[in-house]
């Protein structure tokens, strides 16, 4: 048995990460740089934020409004970025972190199809909340495969879900669901995947799908308001 075979797997069949959970790291980094950003550089909120109306010319913003967050309360960086080094300091060594990097960027598009879906065609959204509910998903699943006590997890899931419904709240929950959805679905897939040989291909053929059919829901989502708004088409 080499050195290899004797290293201690996690759920996901990766081998423990050793040392600092990087992709954490750069990811709050580029957050608190982009935030700084947002006062110096004129428009650069603008440029970057998303709303449904700008999905058929500008897909791009379903991703770039995760590194936004609102420039007239700081406490809305400051919890999403606590909640990420909180999460990613647990996630990231078990996920491995090309698989916690993945993730993360497709439960904040998730997060951005349930704006999309759910949210109005014309209300802007900044910040990195449905990327950070999809780690409360994976947290979650990953804790239930441990065998883990769900209890608190769920506890503090609901409460963060509630808020965002709260009158005059300003948050966008529907961000906060198709995140918590979607991050859920993909480390259900890291796990859940039989053990086996080709296990590593399963799991990132299964979240390659989960990401096409984030696509489809991004289509069909758009075609309405295309429809609705034409000189956008």
């Amino acid at each position: 048995m080499n050195s290899q075979q004797r290293q201690p797997h996690t759920v996901v069949g990766s081998r423990i990460t050793s040392g600092r959970p990087m992709v954490t790291y750069v990811v709050i980094a580029l957050c608190v740089l982009i935030y700084g950003g947002q006062y110096l550089v004129p428009g650069l909120t603008d440029r970057l934020l998303y709303a449904p109306l700008y999905t058929g010319s500008e897909p791009w913003r379903m991703i770039t409004s995760l590194f936004l967050h609102s420039t007239g309360f700081i406490m809305h960086i400051a919890f999403n970025m606590y909640a990420l080094y909180i999460l990613g300091r647990v996630l990231e060594p078990v996920l491995g972190h090309v698989k916690f990097a993945v993730l993360y960027l497709v439960a904040g598009f998730g997060g951005s199809v349930g704006v999309l879906l759910l949210g109005e065609p014309n209300v802007a959204v900044v910040g990195a909340s449905g990327a950070v509910f999809g780690l409360f998903g994976a947290f979650l699943v990953v804790t239930k495969a441990h065998g883990g006590n769900l209890v608190p997890v769920l506890v503090i899931i609901g409460i963060n879900l509630v808020i965002g419904f709260l009158p005059g709240a300003n948050i966008a929950w529907q961000a906060h669901v198709g995140g918590l959805v979607t991050g859920g679905v993909l480390a259900a897939v890291l796990v859940w995947v039989p053990r086996g040989r080709n296990r590593a291909l399963l799991q990132w053929t299964g979240m390659i799908v989960v990401a096409a059919l984030l696509g489809a829901l991004t289509w069909w989502g758009w075609t309405p308001i295309r429809e609705a708004y034409p000189f956008l088409a």
